[in-house]
């Protein structure tokens, strides 16, 4: 009998990427963790804030991800995330031919397994971050004229 799908717990988020930059393409991938790096996260110790994905030797590297450990388990050992073959050659044409970059945008356990949403990006700039947030205020706006009224 097949496991039912449920829905991905998320572990953290970057808030900040969808701010800073302009997610053109979103990807999946898993993560090779060691025990202590998964009994942190479990116990949601995890920051992607400051994070960026590096594609190095056709191995893609989570780089300024803050995984806090806990008091009772070792701290010897750094996560590295695991993609296909086929999509690192993609994302690494994209980011070294075309200036994307690689976002981290959610952490997340989907059947027992760590996963890692990935954004292919484009940098905003101020007149964009300003124009995006000047939409979502008047997004805002026209739902509360709309329930008063």
């Amino acid at each position: 009998m097949a496991e039912p799908d449920t829905p991905p717990r998320t572990i953290a988020e970057n808030r900040r990427a969808r701010h800073d930059y302009f997610i053109e393409e979103r990807l999946e991938a898993g993560l090779a963790l060691e025990g202590w790096e998964v009994k942190a996260m479990r116990a949601g110790r995890a920051q992607l804030a400051e994070a960026y994905v590096y594609i190095r030797n056709s191995e893609a590297f989570l780089i300024g991800a803050h995984i806090a450990p806990l008091n009772t388990v070792s701290t010897h050992k750094i996560a590295d995330p695991v993609l296909n073959r086929r999509e690192l050659d993609h994302l690494t044409g994209a980011v070294e031919r075309r200036g994307y970059t690689l976002v981290p945008l959610e952490m997340y356990w989907l059947r027992g397994r760590a996963k890692l949403q990935l954004g292919l990006a484009k940098g905003k700039q101020k007149h964009d971050k300003r124009a995006t947030e000047k939409d979502r205020d008047w997004q805002r706006d026209r739902a509360r004229l709309l329930r008063r009224g």
